[in-house]
């Protein structure tokens, strides 16, 4: 059985990481700009096409007893 190479494993994961952090800098860059703009964050939750800025009500079902 051959030997497990950790160190190639750990080179992936650090890579992957590395990628991933720069992919949030990016975006992060992205909302940045649009907000210098004026324009609403497409990802910010708080802003969605109702445009009231409220969130939805979370919770489990009413129950009338």
């Amino acid at each position: 059985m051959p030997k497990p190479n950790y160190a190639f494993e750990k080179r992936q994961r650090e890579l992957a990481k590395k990628k991933k952090k720069e992919e949030k800098l990016e975006e992060k860059a992205q909302r940045k700009a649009a907000q210098a703009l004026g324009q609403p964050d497409p990802l910010d939750p708080t802003t969605g096409s109702e445009g009231t800025g409220a969130l939805p009500a979370t919770g489990g079902p009413a129950h009338a007893d």
